[in-house]
């Protein structure tokens, strides 16, 4: 699959974003009451000269995660040691980087739900006791000890918090939402990375970047950077409103922050289908594309905008989906038919 601009995963080209990062609880924007909680906690850890309770961040891709776990760590005026759940393969790999831990650091797991079980049941103890117990040897001679570690703090970050498993997710003391953000929030972080590279740029012209933006930052960020591109080839000195909507009608970026793809989904399911319902399998085949994709990638956006729904009958373009389609809605009866499956 080609990376797609207004994707919330992280891609390879996104690495230029690292510079944008705040570093304190002060510069970040938006996730106000995660903010202030999370404000009040590590003043508290602080004053005690005590490790913070460990930390679970989760929410959509894109909002920030491991910007708030880096942050954490320069408030607490302690060591940031990132990893991911993928890269730590064996019991082995915790274990060195446990040890290495200094008192009060933090450790950070990006996509924890996807730690190995035989290393997730290491870092019970771990979080827990701030022990290892280690197995040596092998048959029976084998024998267990246990290592203590210093006090740490492990922040997790997840997109899929229920795919932690019960034991590890009571661990953590404290357990924080991400949300998507508001329009406003997202003009504040425009104007800001604008600023930090040098792009002028009005506020009407970040309006209408981060209207397009689906509420994620990442987002943001990478349409500043194309549409900064445009205006320098156009040889503009401020992105205005006039000069960001025609880069992202160029880039394919529709008022609602859809692309060429889920555009292609909604005209296949209206068209083909007449709005629905209509089976997973079914909307992959006819727009070339796999199940997995539609429903990981393409679905959640346009749920949450209500452009389409979920039946038992399968997916069902809604009245806003039309409209934004700029196709006449079926009369209230035909609807009703289709959710239903009846007939007069």
């Amino acid at each position: 699959m080609d990376e797609r601009i207004i994707a919330t995963d992280e891609q390879s080209a996104d690495d230029w974003q690292y510079s944008l990062r705040p570093r304190r609880l002060v510069e970040y924007i938006g996730q106000d009451k995660a903010k202030k909680n999370l404000s009040v906690f590590v003043k508290a850890a602080m004053s005690r000269r005590e490790a913070l309770d460990h930390v679970l961040l989760y929410g959509p891709p894109g909002l920030g995660k491991t910007t708030l776990a880096g942050i954490i760590a320069n408030e607490l005026g302690v060591n940031f040691r990132p990893t991911s759940g993928p890269a730590i393969e064996r019991s082995g790999d915790l274990a060195a980087l446990l040890t290495n831990l200094q008192e009060r650091d933090v450790l950070f797991i990006d996509e924890i739900h996807r730690l190995s079980r035989q290393v997730e049941e290491i870092l019970y103890s771990a979080m827990e006791d701030f022990a290892l117990d280690i197995i040596i040897g092998k048959g029976p001679s084998a024998r267990s000890i246990r290592l203590d570690i210093a006090p740490f703090t492990l922040i997790g970050a997840t997109t899929k918090a229920g795919a932690l498993s019960p034991p590890l997710r009571d661990r953590f003391g404290v357990i924080s939402r991400l949300e998507y953000y508001s329009v406003d929030a997202l003009v504040e972080i425009i104007t800001r990375a604008a600023q930090i590279l040098k792009i002028p740029i009005d506020v009407k012209g970040a309006e209408e970047i981060g209207r397009r933006s689906r509420g994620t930052p990442r987002i943001a960020n990478r349409l500043l950077k194309r549409v900064r591109d445009f205006a320098e080839v156009e040889g503009v000195k401020e992105i205005s409103e006039d000069v960001a909507n025609r880069a992202l009608q160029a880039l394919e970026v529709d008022s609602a922050g859809l692309d060429h793809t889920d555009r292609r989904m909604l005209d296949a399911m209206i068209k083909k289908f007449r709005g629905g319902p209509v089976g997973l399998e079914t909307i992959a085949a006819s727009i070339s594309e796999t199940r997995e994709t539609i429903e990981d990638i393409y679905e959640p956006y346009l749920l949450q905008l209500g452009f389409i729904m979920r039946t038992p009958r399968g997916r069902v373009v809604t009245e806003a989906g039309y409209n934004h389609m700029g196709v006449i809605y079926p009369s209230a009866q035909n609807v009703e038919q289709k959710l239903f499956g009846f007939e007069e």
